[in-house]
């Protein structure tokens, strides 16, 4: 057919803000001293945050400064009760008396990181007749940063947002770079967009309220940071595996501090490069096409998102020995350091075990859920891989030299 052609030209458009503030606090958080207090030429907030965040000792004054629909103090246990015995998915509102912020308080964890959550943030900001000019202000894990973000980018085609990140993964991933989003369906992170957070605070002391599986999700992030851009750091991670006990965070206070910002630092200086994931952001994957892939088909939520990445790095270490990118040496130096960590390392994950009768059907699985990974672009199956460490490629692998490094060998 023939046809007629004529071109619309547009200035090139940068989602969220052009720059994004991050600021590193000391001592013990407080929320009330840093959003709260002379309202004065502020504008609006509407502030995100599930019932594990609002239940902590630390967020105690925030919390109070809210107020129910009765006008009753929020009390943060009785939130908790009422969403998890009646299921609520909406989450619990409160008003600030004499202001027009907004408190939403949501389930904690994967199930609730949904396109109906995201939703309701965004009709919490529509019925206090939120503008472009509103504030979404995310407190919690990367689940919340990452919804409240998402929130923020679709109303009104874009509001603005500052995060507060609680856990260590999302201090050093999940809250820094812009990617925003929730699951569908049975998929991880299928919806989002990229918007940028105009102020990221960062309080490392909120690490000292995290349990045993949320300070470790957390380490495979840094350790995933530390082989892609600091040889330095992971050293002193392999030489430090005792990092790994919760119960010791204090003795390892200053090595905490000094991995999040090489994480942050190493993070931002990638994102300034290459915002929407064209070409180096990718490399910010490493892990996760496996580890994303173990998450969905053992039921998101069953395996915590570190423990996924650290198993993804295993095999995608021995994915690059298999195909000659790498040395027995360096695979072998990999997976001892995460063992060392307590990751499972093995080709077959012990939580797919209970999902499927054989090692093979686990593989099928597995490689199927990989094949629906957004980074990918056609038949094969897109990795980032590795020479060494700091030597990094992104590929695309054949089916069957996956599935060699998925079955028990």
């Amino acid at each position: 057919m023939n046809y007629d052609e004529k071109i619309i030209q547009y200035p090139p458009v940068h989602p969220g803000t052009d720059r994004t503030f991050i600021r590193f606090y000391q001592g013990s958080p407080d929320m009330k001293e840093i959003f709260l207090g002379d309202d004065e030429g502020k504008p609006q907030r509407i502030f995100v945050t599930d019932t594990t965040v609002a239940g902590l000792c630390t967020m105690k004054d925030f919390i109070a400064e809210f107020r129910s629909a009765n006008y009753a103090k929020l009390d943060a246990n009785e939130v908790k009760i009422a969403i998890e015995t009646s299921g609520n998915k909406k989450g619990v509102r409160g008003f600030r008396p004499n202001s027009k912020d907004v408190l939403l308080i949501l389930g904690s964890g994967e199930p609730y990181k949904t396109i109906e959550s995201v939703l309701e943030i965004v009709k919490a900001a529509l019925d206090a007749d939120g503008q472009r000019s509103t504030v979404f202000v995310g407190i919690g894990g990367g689940v919340i940063t990452d919804m409240t973000a998402f929130a923020a980018s679709i109303f009104k085609r874009g509001a603005h947002c500052e995060l507060v990140p609680t856990t260590l993964l999302s201090m050093v991933d999940a809250a820094v770079g812009g990617k925003t989003g929730c699951d569908f369906d049975e998929y991880k992170n299928m919806i989002g967009t990229f918007f940028p957070a105009q102020k990221i605070h960062i309080c490392p002391a909120f690490i000292n309220s995290l349990s045993q599986t949320e300070y470790r999700s957390g380490l495979a992030e840094v350790v995933k940071t530390a082989l892609l851009y600091s040889k330095e750091l992971f050293e002193k991670l392999e030489n430090a595996p005792e990092i790994l006990n919760g119960r010791e965070k204090a003795k390892f206070t200053p090595l905490i501090e000094e991995m999040i910002r090489i994480c942050v630092s190493a993070k931002a200086n990638v994102v300034e490069q290459d915002l929407t994931e064209k070409n180096i952001r990718m490399h910010l994957n490493l892990g996760h096409t496996f580890g994303h892939a173990l998450e969905t088909k053992a039921g998101l939520g069953a395996v915590p998102h570190g423990d996924g990445v650290a198993w993804g790095m295993a095999r995608a270490a021995d994915l690059a020995k298999e195909i000659g990118l790498c040395t027995s040496e360096y695979s072998e130096r990999v997976k001892k350091m995460l063992k060392s960590f307590t990751w499972d390392t093995e080709p077959v994950h012990p939580a797919m075990k209970k999902h499927y009768d054989s090692d093979e059907e686990i593989a099928k699985a597995l490689f199927g859920a990989m094949k629906k990974d957004k980074k990918n672009s056609s038949s094969k199956v897109r990795f980032v891989l590795q020479e060494d460490i700091g030597k990094t490629v992104v590929t695309e692998v054949d089916e069957e030299s996956v599935l060699k490094v998925l079955l028990e060998k």
